[in-house]
């Protein structure tokens, strides 16, 4: 497990390279980030030669990228064309999207692997279609339009929560939780009920039975347990997804999250901002399939990492 873990960790490090790279290439191209600051006019030559040298624009981009990447190693993710560090508005948007995503991971263990489990054991009976049914039409709407229809009839019609969020606590981030989760939990649902439906034909499945185990027992012990472990890998992706992509969910609920900043960012072509933000999701991606790899020997004990 140890060498597998390192193995692991060095493989990590070609890879965080060529992402990172990839996006700070693909963030500078999109644009102009010093017309952006001078507003509708145009920058005059002098103070836009200022403003390059100042950033380090006036640099090659491998310059850049590579004084980037040094400063990224020693904690710098650079200064926003406001003046203010990056790492200052991390420290005040991650907590809050963390916050989100824990609660969206919630929706999607404790619904979506319920109601898989429950249809897959009673597949083809009218629970089983019905339940089908409902995750192929949240599938099908958009996020901003669950968002939207959710926020006017809880939050202006019916007045049962704040149609924006003030704080940023767990309560108040329920609704835009599940908002946030409600496709994946539609794909936990159904990928739940596949491998339930296929592994309860499995022969240790009969065993356990034959032997007169407990129904609960059967299911809890030894067809849940192996069934889970796509779900498991859906879910360990879906982490980085959900922090980066709540940027429709946040410009809703009025969250001032990662995906706030993200948005501001593009909006107002400031490179440091979307490449730092960037930057740390790539690192969550990474750290959250090696931890699903290595829950994997958890959920099977068949499997094991050399």
């Amino acid at each position: 497990m140890g060498r597998y873990v390192v193995r692991r960790l060095l493989q990590m490090i070609p890879v965080f390279i060529g992402s990172t790279l990839l996006i700070f290439l693909m963030v500078n191209v999109m644009g102009d980030p010093i017309a952006g600051l001078c507003g509708e006019r145009a920058c005059d030559p002098a103070t836009a030669a200022q403003l390059k040298r100042e950033f380090g624009l006036d640099k090659p981009l491998w310059q850049q990228y590579a004084t980037y990447m040094g400063n990224v190693f020693t904690g710098d993710f650079g200064t926003a064309f406001n003046g203010q560090p990056v790492t200052e508005l991390m420290a005040t948007a991650f907590p809050v999207t963390i916050r989100l995503t824990v609660v969206a991971i919630l929706f999607e263990i404790v619904i979506g692997i319920t109601l898989g489990v429950v249809t897959g054991m009673r597949r083809g009976h009218p629970v089983d279609t019905s339940v089908l049914l409902l995750t192929l039409v949240v599938i099908s709407v958009p996020t901003f339009v669950t968002g939207l229809l959710l926020q006017l009839l809880l939050g202006i019609r019916w007045q049962w929560i704040s149609p924006s969020v003030r704080n940023g606590t767990i309560d108040e981030l329920i609704v835009p939780g599940l908002v946030l989760a409600s496709v994946s939990l539609a794909y936990v649902t159904r990928l739940t009920r596949t491998s339930i439906a296929e592994n309860k034909r499995s022969d240790y499945v009969r065993t356990a039975v034959a032997k007169g185990l407990p129904r609960r027992r059967v299911i809890v012990r030894h067809l849940l347990r192996n069934s889970l472990i796509p779900v498991v890998t859906f879910i360990g992706a879906d982490i980085g997804a959900l922090m980066g992509g709540a940027i429709a969910t946040e410009r809703i609920f009025n969250i001032h999250g990662v995906g706030f900043q993200l948005y501001q960012g593009i909006l107002r072509q400031n490179t440091q901002t979307v490449v730092g933000f960037v930057t740390v999701l790539v690192l969550v991606f990474l750290v959250a399939n090696l931890l699903v790899d290595l829950l994997y020997a958890v959920l099977d004990p068949r499997i094991r990492y050399a």
